[in-house]
């Protein structure tokens, strides 16, 4: 394992925050949401940010924060988060008023085969907060523990 770390580090911390957000959803919705499973897109946590600063955290304790490899690991992760954040966001956003004026357009004729945008995208600025200390904390368990 110690040999693939980097790889299986943030899979573990993605798996993780998937299974957080079935977990929660199911539980607000009284009902299972198995696809919550497989979806990543927007909810608590951002499986995404989990992701990407769990591989961060990893390669700092490994090389330090000197090394070129957290440059760029961060980089990426802050790249990703302010994604989340704010165009992912925004084109949820989007999705919800392309959604109302479908509703409205069509509501009596549904025949013209328009269908529903997607509109959990993004993320709000905690679960992007909630989604690196998950991947923080699980490479630093990991790490402690091979």
């Amino acid at each position: 394992m110690k040999d693939l770390r980097f790889v299986v580090i943030p899979f573990i911390s993605l798996i993780l925050a998937q299974l957080i957000k079935f977990g929660l959803e199911s539980w607000k919705a009284k009902k299972w949401r198995w696809a919550r499973l497989f979806n990543g897109n927007g909810g608590m946590p951002s499986s995404h940010t989990a992701f990407t600063f769990s591989l961060t955290i990893a390669l700092a304790i490994e090389f330090g924060v000197h090394s070129p490899l957290f440059a760029i690991s961060l980089v990426f992760s802050i790249i990703v988060a302010y994604d989340a954040m704010g165009l992912r966001m925004q084109s949820g956003k989007q999705a919800q008023a392309i959604n109302k004026i479908i509703d409205e357009l069509f509501e009596k004729d549904r025949t013209l085969g328009m269908q529903y945008v997607k509109e959990q995208l993004g993320h709000q600025p905690m679960e992007v907060v909630m989604g690196a200390l998950l991947g923080s904390t699980v490479a630093i368990a990991i790490l402690a523990l091979i």
